[in-house]
């Protein structure tokens, strides 16, 4: 067959990352993606070793490119912690790279499971999907934090044109401690409003938004009263008319909440809620392979990724030579979903009937009963073969052929 062409002016920006999301980045390029498209994309390597190199240059290089044109997708990769350092021999312990590149586009991250017959959600009275909206700036991603030794004490100082502010966070008179200081910008946390508005809209699904204000009554406060100006000034009147409802509470009523709903909602959270809430929920749903995550800025730049991380167990496997059973599914949706985008803002019809028909492949290999180690326990289908990495994705390709054809 001819391949599918993709105009070269507008690549793809392609984020390489680490362990064994990067082996089946590979994979995936191979099998299923570079046999059907004349794959045009801007390559950025963000393993560790090359944002080692680069001082972390090569992580922002990455973000300005995604603004530039418009569409990402991202493979999982490393934030490295102490044990990091000394594993990988690096000059200082970078921040999270898509803490970095979230802070540069300054948008929401759009989290939902992806539903397959055969495996129940976890939490009996979940029947629909829950989608996770994720702020996705500042907060301790952009947090600067230090230690303090015992003698010293920790203020918050605010400067400006009618002089400063002190506030004294703590004296550590008697014992060493640890200090971290956050931010955040009302422009942000007003696109933050909007873009998860708007989501509902898009979805007819109610929404929910949680902070902490009643401990936080100036930090978490902020976020509940931008929100709710937002909302009575633009959105009253456009949810009544769809049906649907905002709805505010504190987070952890939401997570008490969460857990006794039947779900079919989208669920907006601060930046760090976001990221734990979206992991149980995922998981709740079925694996962490199975949740898509899209970076949506305010200026209409797209960044697709999976909701993992690098899958390092399975990587050191890898390395042994052993057989690895690790879901590729998320990363295979990172894929689709970024292909899907670009078809859609390039007006190529045939590139976005080929996203969907890969996700349609993939979804029914695992109704077929063939699925990863981890799909195999949760699944309720009477007849299920666990295959390893590799085989899923060639009964992925089976089947993505029969569509084409």
């Amino acid at each position: 067959m001819q391949k599918i062409k993709m105009n070269p002016q507008k690549p793809l920006v392609e984020i390489d990352g680490d362990e064994m999301t990067r082996v089946i980045w590979k994979m995936i390029k191979d099998i299923l993606l570079t046999p059907y498209i004349e794959l045009e994309t801007e390559y950025y390597d963000l393993g560790l070793e090359k944002r080692d190199e680069t001082n972390d240059q090569i992580t922002v290089d990455s973000a300005n490119a995604t603004k530039k044109y418009g569409v990402a997708v991202k493979c999982a990769t490393i934030t490295p912690n102490a044990q990091r350092m000394e594993e990988y021999t690096l000059k200082e312990m970078w921040k999270s790279p898509n803490g970095t590149i979230r802070a540069i586009l300054d948008g929401t991250v759009f989290r939902a499971p992806i539903i397959v017959k055969g495996i129940e959600p976890l939490v009996p009275t979940w029947k629909k999907p829950i989608v996770i909206a994720r702020h996705a700036y500042g907060d301790i991603y952009k947090g600067v934090e230090d230690n303090v030794v015992k003698g010293e004490k920790a203020e918050l100082v605010i400067t400006g044109e009618n002089g400063e502010r002190r506030f004294l966070i703590h004296d550590f008179n008697n014992t060493d401690g640890i200090i971290q200081g956050v931010h955040n910008t009302a422009e942000s946390i007003a696109s933050f409003a909007h873009a998860c508005f708007r989501y509902a809209l898009d979805l007819k699904t109610d929404l929910w938004f949680a902070t902490k204000d009643t401990i936080s009554k100036k930090y978490h406060h902020t976020f509940k009263d931008i929100f709710e100006d937002i909302y009575n000034a633009e959105y009253d009147k456009k949810f009544k008319e769809a049906g649907i409802e905002y709805f505010y509470t504190l987070i952890d009523d939401a997570v008490a909440r969460v857990m006794r709903s039947d779900g079919g909602y989208l669920w907006a959270c601060m930046n760090y809620d976001g990221d734990v809430m979206s992991d149980m929920v995922a998981t709740a749903f079925g694996s962490l392979g199975m949740m898509t995550s899209v970076l949506v800025s305010p200026a209409g730049a797209y960044e697709y990724e999976a909701a993992h991380g690098t899958v390092t167990r399975h990587y050191y496997k890898h390395l042994k030579g052993e057989e690895t059973s690790t879901n590729s599914v998320a990363t295979l949706f990172a894929w689709t979903g970024a292909l899907n985008k670009r078809g859609e803002l390039d007006q190529n019809d045939e590139l976005c009937r080929f996203a969907k028909n890969l996700e349609k492949a993939a979804i029914e290999t695992i109704e077929s009963g063939i699925m990863t180690g981890d799909l195999v326990s949760l699944s309720t289908l009477p007849d299920k073969r666990k295959v390893n990495t590799g085989e899923f994705l060639l009964e992925v390709n089976a089947r993505l052929k029969k569509y084409i054809s």
